[in-house]
């Protein structure tokens, strides 16, 4: 049959587009993770108003933060500690990491 060689080209396009596709969402998750901080925090982290800056803070300093906020422990608060329980570990160190590097 002919249809063979072209379902197994075509197989095998989908898998390499999958690959690539999958590389550049691993990417990009960070971005989205850090658009939902945008709503407060300015864009990129740059806050124009009376909420904190986060852009550029040292990494060690912001992932103690979000861990203290997502235990609970962090003092004057306000919505960080509900909103710091939605996020994994890793995000929070994700996002530690981004915002430190902005």
């Amino acid at each position: 049959m002919r249809t063979q060689p072209i379902m197994a080209a075509l197989f095998a396009a989908s898998v390499i587009g999958f690959g690539l596709a999958g590389a550049v969402k691993a990417d990009s998750d960070i971005t989205v993770l850090a658009g939902t901080c945008y709503n407060c925090h300015g864009t990129e982290g740059r806050s124009p108003g009376s909420i904190p800056s986060i852009a550029g803070q040292p990494y060690a300093v912001l992932l103690a933060q979000l861990q203290a906020f997502k235990a609970g422990e962090a003092r004057n608060a306000t919505v960080m500690s509900r909103l710091a329980t939605g996020y994994t570990d890793e995000e929070l160190e994700a996002l530690a990491r981004y915002f430190s590097e902005q």
